[in-house]
């Protein structure tokens, strides 16, 4: 089996196009692998490929100019970037950062290529509109969840969400204020009063969860009730 069809094949969002499509996908496409904390691009920086991942993940963030950082979205097995498809659309620089949180292997379109079976493909062009629409709904919701959700809400399912049935949760406060867009100090202060109530201890560069029907209950979980 040629490697364009193994990866084409064990890729489920690739496999689903046409043969022909994943043909040239195979040919105009190059190995990418990246080690845990590498950045994959920086704000300013031009774009010029297309990024399929195979395994891993991305996480794609945004730097204010007060050096507030929010976490846009991830990006995982068989998924794509919305930024690098919004920038390759348009032709302009990177307006976010990638940095591979996990080892990660993917493939690369060049971006003369990209627009190339961009108009070609009827099928690709499917997948980039898809994936594409599908990343812009999520984010969206993040964007909603930042701008009007509760702190204290969100910041009781984030910590549930990081536990996975473990108690201590290594994350510090500043981690925790990226994941959720606030600054470190709100999340501190709300950290503190979960602790009060007797829900969390607060550790070094940690948090054991130490009621966790309480964080539930306040983060709307019906399997608190």
């Amino acid at each position: 089996m040629a490697q364009h069809e193994e990866w084409t094949g064990a890729c489920p969002t690739v496999a689903m196009l046409d043969q022909a499509t994943k043909t040239a996908l195979g040919a105009m496409t190059r190995p990418v692998q990246a080690r845990a904390g590498t950045w994959l691009y920086r704000e300013g920086a031009p774009c010029d490929a297309y990024l399929i991942l195979l395994s891993g993940q991305i996480r794609v963030q945004k730097t204010g100019a007060n050096g507030r950082e929010i976490i846009l979205y991830r990006v995982g097995p068989g998924e794509t970037c919305v930024v690098t498809t919004a920038c390759l659309m348009c032709g302009v620089d990177y307006d976010a950062e990638g940095v591979a949180e996990t080892d990660i292997s993917a493939r690369a379109l060049p971006k003369a290529c990209f627009r190339e079976l961009l108009g070609q493909s009827e099928m690709f062009r499917d997948f980039v509109f898809m994936t594409y629409g599908t990343r812009i709904s999520s984010l969206l919701m993040r964007i909603e969840e930042v701008a009007f959700g509760r702190i204290d809400q969100r910041l009781a399912a984030r910590l549930l969400g990081c536990g996975k049935g473990k108690q201590e949760i290594a994350l510090t406060h500043q981690e925790l204020a990226v994941e959720l867009g606030t600054a470190r100090e709100v999340v501190s202060r709300q950290l503190k009063e979960f602790e009060r109530k007797g829900w969390i201890r607060i550790g070094r560069g940690s948090v054991v969860l130490v009621n966790e029907h309480g964080l539930r209950a306040l983060a709307g979980d019906d399997s608190a009730l």
